[in-house]
């Protein structure tokens, strides 16, 4: 039986037959990534109305293929006060928005207490507000950096409010290229066993992967198997989330930047080697829309949400700072041949269009 049999009998692959679908014809891969996406999802393609806000792009830690930082490229350093960041939030609610999603740098001047606290005054001026917050990058920082335990953090966050966990941080879990790409940060062990702790709290959580700069394939494909063994595991992931990398305002000096039909293989493999994982997103922050909209072609069924803000990756040249409108996303959804299902951040259905 050749891999592309197993796939269509549903038998998981291992990581050599994973790696050779690379070698597979786009379209023979879409045509079985498509077929599990169907198998999941039928025709149903997944968003949710949220918002972004980065709070501080004050960084303590030095990667080179981040333009967000204001450690290095980035001279315009800013912390919003709570009473900003509430301002935001009150807005959003008034707006029917149903998600915060809360991610910054790695601020050694804010203190973990301002961390806690606004998650706390979140969620007690609006407990059905859904808290996204804290990459594990995050929360391995604020353990360092205040002296407490995994356990003790998340034990803390979950006492503030905190409802879910984002899947950033995790970059390309293979040391080697962790090290070039952002020597410091948390490990890909440490970052596993942060997720793991989380879940075994019962909740859900994220995981990304950073793609299109100097890993390889072979690395792309260990990260699926790692987080593929921790799902196994766990259940605790919600999402994949493939991030293309981005090329401007950074230290990686990547001179031949990844391609369109490159992209679309790499989501492809992913719905299949993630057998055990629900959704694939496909976060048109980092692929812009258009590729996003035929990624849904390749095995993905999410397209993250209508964000209304981004500071991150727009700061390396995604077109993304201030979101879509939700009129345009349930359109462009329609028009592209799939059903646009509005959901909420641990995917229940919440509206079909």
């Amino acid at each position: 039986m050749n891999i592309a049999e197993k796939v269509r009998a549903g038998e998981r692959i291992d990581s050599n037959e994973a790696l050779a679908l690379y070698e597979y014809d786009l379209f023979e891969l879409g045509e079985l990534a498509d077929l599990k996406r169907k198998q999941l999802h039928g025709n149903k393609s997944y968003f949710n109305i949220n918002r972004h806000i980065n709070p501080t792009n004050i960084c303590k830690d030095i990667c080179k293929f981040c333009a967000y930082s204001a450690s290095r490229k980035n001279p315009n350093q800013y912390t919003m006060s709570h009473d900003d960041i509430m301002s935001i939030v009150d807005d959003i609610v008034k707006r029917d928005i149903k998600e915060v999603h809360i991610v910054s740098a790695h601020n050694p001047q804010t203190g973990l207490q301002w961390y806690l606290d606004i998650f706390k005054k979140i969620k007690t001026r609006y407990p059905n507000l859904h808290v996204k917050a804290l990459t594990a990058a995050e929360v391995h920082f604020l353990c360092e950096e205040y002296g407490k335990s995994y356990d003790e953090l998340l034990d803390l966050m979950v006492e503030n409010g905190v409802d879910s966990m984002p899947g950033g941080g995790a970059e390309i879990f293979d040391e080697t290229v962790r090290e070039y790409i952002c020597k410091g940060k948390v490990s890909s062990g440490q970052w596993l066993d942060i997720h793991k702790k989380w879940h075994e709290r019962g909740k859900m959580s994220n995981v990304t992967m950073l793609f299109g700069h100097v890993e390889k394939r072979h690395n792309r494909i260990d990260h699926m198997m790692r987080i593929r063994d921790l799902q196994d595991a766990t259940g605790g992931f919600n999402a994949f989330i493939p991030l293309v990398y981005q090329s401007e305002n950074n230290y990686l000096n990547v001179k031949e930047f990844i391609t369109a039909h490159e992209i679309l293989k790499t989501m492809a493999i992913s719905r299949i080697v993630l057998d055990n994982v629900a959704n694939i997103k496909a976060y048109w922050v980092t692929s812009t829309v258009n590729l996003a909209l035929v990624a849904q072609e390749f095995g993905a069924n999410d397209l993250d949400g209508t964000i209304e803000k981004e500071s991150i990756n727009s700061a390396a040249g995604a077109a993304s700072a201030h979101g879509v409108n939700l009129d345009e996303f349930v359109t462009l959804i329609k028009n592209s041949g799939f059903i646009p299902v509005e959901r909420d951040s641990v995917y229940n259905e919440l509206k079909i269009w």
